[in-house]
């Protein structure tokens, strides 16, 4: 890649956002770590962190639209299961809401116009 990428990308890590941590943390305990420079994208490429976007109205690659729609799905399944299980701190009625705030994430990136 020789950087000339104009398209918006989704980094490969979608649900695990490294900014939101980075808030949390530093709300949390007074340490700020930085952001990485460049991340490996849903569609296996490295870019500038500034050309990512976790918004589906922003992300106009395809392929990393592809990637966001899959994992917003996956993560939808897994926090329902996981908040059905005994002893779950989060109950099936919050586990159901945020599996569907993950389930309107990935019909927006299929949705949305890239």
């Amino acid at each position: 890649m020789t950087g000339n990428d104009p398209h918006i990308h989704v980094d490969a890590k979608v649900g695990r956002d490294d900014a939101a941590v980075r808030t949390m943390m530093a709300s949390a305990f007074g340490l700020v770590c930085d952001l990485p420079s460049r991340v490996t994208t849903g569609c296996g490429l490295r870019v500038p962190y500034a050309m990512t976007s976790s918004r589906p109205d922003r992300v106009t690659c395809l392929a990393c639209r592809e990637h966001a729609r899959r994992e917003h799905l996956r993560l939808a399944e897994q926090v329902e299961r996981l908040s059905r299980m005994p002893g779950s701190v989060v109950s099936p009625a919050q586990g159901r809401a945020m599996a569907d705030r993950h389930r309107d994430l990935a019909r927006r990136f299929s949705d949305a116009k890239a």
